[in-house]
């Protein structure tokens, strides 16, 4: 039986308390509770990175921007993508896609099968929420 889970926002302002850290990083505790709890949101903290671009076959994604500015590219097509696991693809980036840029307080929807790349320069942190699609 799934339970019920609440994050309050306490947890959420005490996970953004902490410094920032070079790189890719989920940031704790919502990792370890997403981990345990099988919750399908986290909160991703970028500093000075470029990712791969992606695609997600069976979910979308739902960003919201916590702080700092994110770069997106979306749409067009992926470059010499490759199957990293069942249903998601990535690649070194995005031919003929749009451009964006999240901030604090933005939303911005992935439905399935988009392909996104996302960016920034500096310290950007968001709450990603994967949602299933059929």
């Amino acid at each position: 039986m799934d339970n019920c889970f609440l994050v309050k926002k306490e947890l959420i302002d005490q996970t953004l308390k902490t410094g920032a850290q070079p790189g890719k990083n989920l940031l704790e505790p919502l990792k370890f509770l997403a981990t345990e709890n099988k919750l399908p949101f986290k909160i991703l903290e970028d500093k000075d990175v470029v990712n791969e671009a992606e695609v997600h076959k069976t979910e979308g994604d739902l960003w919201y921007c916590l702080e700092g500015e994110v770069k997106f590219i979306y749409g067009g097509e992926l470059v010499e993508p490759r199957e990293v696991k069942t249903n998601e693809l990535k690649a070194g980036g995005i031919k003929g896609g749009s451009e964006i840029i999240l901030k604090p307080g933005d939303w911005f929807w992935i439905p399935a099968g988009q392909p996104h790349q996302h960016s920034c320069s500096g310290t950007a942190r968001l709450m990603i929420i994967k949602i299933p699609q059929k």
